[in-house]
């Protein structure tokens, strides 16, 4: 069963932006994951394979622009459905955000984080539709303005 243990986005320069794990670990533990990893890949070679073996995990990443978008999945796990499914994730960012930046990440978390949530459940894709997906966020959209017009109206 293929599964993504966790899921990190990191700029050029090795800033955390965004991670998902789906794996129970300490705090600590997960810091020391993440500057390994940031270090391992930003050490490698742009012309290098974007697969990594790693303990007994894989590393699955991809740049775009100015972001690294890397997934860890188990050693016998399918590689190309990972780079799939990070490719349809950067999709989703940029039709929600039209043509999706390190600032969107940055300024927009928790949207990077909904629109994450509302793909991968527990590790496994849950939505393969991007109509699908970005209709979820755009309602929630809808439905956060009128709950803030609505606290703004005067109560009588």
């Amino acid at each position: 069963m293929w599964k993504i243990h966790f899921i990190l986005l990191f700029s050029r320069q090795g800033k955390l932006r965004l991670q998902k794990w789906y794996t129970t670990l300490p705090d600590k533990e997960k810091k020391k994951i993440i500057r390994e990893i940031v270090q391992i890949i930003l050490s490698r070679n742009q012309k290098t394979s974007s697969f990594v073996d790693w303990k007994d995990l894989k590393l699955v990443y991809k740049r775009y622009a100015s972001l690294y978008f890397c997934c860890a999945i188990e050693d016998q796990d399918n590689e190309l459905l990972t780079l799939e499914v990070v490719h349809r994730y950067v999709e989703l960012l940029d039709r929600y955000f039209g043509n999706v930046c390190e600032l969107d990440i940055i300024f927009n978390f928790e949207k990077a984080y909904f629109i994450l949530d509302e793909f991968i459940i527990g590790g496994e894709v849950q939505e393969t539709s991007k109509r699908s997906a970005v209709k979820a966020i755009e309602d929630s959209d809808m439905l956060q303005e009128t709950v803030e017009e609505y606290m703004n109206k005067p109560a009588f």
